[in-house]
């Protein structure tokens, strides 16, 4: 038992590695090749090569439940080619016992995959971000006003936080702070700033403006009268500096993908989304789907027993490989469908997150089901 599990463990391994070196030159060479028009007297092409490295633990993130699934695959119809599946099955070793050893091999694969996700990516995505920042700016991703922030001031107070543009992971550049009153949500004040730097739980504004409003806006404007008197002050200062709950991690974190963080960091910016009162549903679905990545590996093992233990007389091994990306490709796109959808529709975090591997195991443990119901030998009644 030890030695064909150890025999089938070496096989898996072997075909593994060598999908997952393969996968990642062609997506390296492809990205780079996307990543050329960047280029300019900053970021010059060996700082190409540089985020390239790092983003190497991102892509095999990705990339290693499909290469598990594919691994397995070839190694499973190699086995199947030579007939060492039937030796096994004839030496006493069921179906069940050779999908218990294929878990067996999976564990290496997800603490593997748990420390990939729980400390190489993050950091690496980190430092890509940091570099891609003081290399190139950034201006936000996700919309063209900037990164916007909300945090409480005091009891009867709130800001929300307006950043144009990202120097570094603590200076930042255009900087408008709009203050409201908690009981009506009237605006009382709003703040410019050319230039900011964030250390230390402060925020240090330079050439400052404030314009502090002396009326109440809405009834203001509401009047068809002008007012005789002015609604706002106006005063200019060099410098300011105020505490804030804004952290160069939070700042960051707007940049990086909620499942490329570690955990203790999802959970620091979930807090921080919710005391807040602001969206926090996309994290809370990638701390889900964190938890569930090990798992993710379990299920394409089993979804691989199938197409791998299936004899064929005449080789078949391209077809089944080509099932095993094919069922590889289809489980990345429902992945993803299932969090678009679940998104839209505020579905539970856990169902949005589990639904694509509970449904993936079921149809693996179907396809199991039935090839063993198949391959029991059926008494005929023969004629005298």
């Amino acid at each position: 038992m030890k030695t064909a599990r150890r025999y089938l463990a070496s096989e898996i391994y072997r075909t593994t590695i060598a999908v997952i070196l393969v996968l990642l030159g062609l997506f390296i060479f492809f990205d780079m090749i996307d990543a050329l028009d960047n280029l300019n007297e900053k970021f010059t092409f060996v700082s190409l090569l540089y985020v390239q490295a790092l983003q190497i633990p991102n892509r095999l993130y990705d990339l290693l439940p499909i290469c598990v699934l594919i691994g397995t695959v070839i190694a499973l119809a190699g086995l199947a080619q030579r007939n060492e599946l039937v030796i096994l099955r004839v030496s006493g070793i069921s179906s069940k016992r050779l999908l218990w050893m294929l878990w067996l091999i999976t564990i290496p694969f997800m603490i593997f995959a748990a420390f990939v996700s729980e400390v190489i990516t993050p950091y690496t995505e980190k430092k890509t971000s940091e570099f891609t920042i003081s290399a190139l700016g950034k201006n936000s991703t996700k919309m063209d006003s900037g990164y916007w922030f909300r945090e409480p001031v005091d009891d009867s107070h709130y800001r929300v936080i307006n950043i144009r543009r990202l120097n570094s992971s603590t200076e930042i550049d255009t900087i408008t702070i709009f203050e409201y009153n908690t009981q009506d949500n009237q605006l009382s004040s709003v703040t410019n700033a050319a230039k900011g730097i964030l250390q230390h739980g402060e925020l240090r504004l330079d050439n400052v403006t404030t314009r502090t409003l002396t009326s109440n806006l809405a009834q203001v404007l509401t009047n068809e009268q002008a007012p005789l008197e002015n609604i706002s002050t106006l005063k200019t200062q060099k410098t300011i500096s105020f505490k804030t709950s804004l952290t160069s991690e939070r700042l960051v974190a707007t940049e990086l993908q909620p499942d490329k963080m570690s955990t203790p960091d999802l959970l620091n910016y979930v807090q921080y989304l919710e005391e807040n009162n602001l969206q926090a549903n996309r994290h809370i679905v990638a701390l889900w789907r964190k938890g569930s990545y090990p798992f993710t590996l379990l299920v394409m093992i089993t979804l691989a027993a199938p197409i791998g233990f299936v004899q064929s007389r005449k080789g078949g091994v391209g077809a089944k490989i080509f099932l095993g990306i094919l069922i590889g490709i289809v489980f990345f796109m429902a992945n993803q469908l299932a969090l678009n959808v679940g998104m839209l529709n505020n579905l539970p975090p856990w169902l949005t997150a589990l639904l694509p591997n509970i449904i993936a195991l079921i149809l693996a443990f179907g396809a199991l089901y039935l090839m063993e119901r198949r391959s029991k030998p059926r008494n005929f009644i023969h004629a005298k």
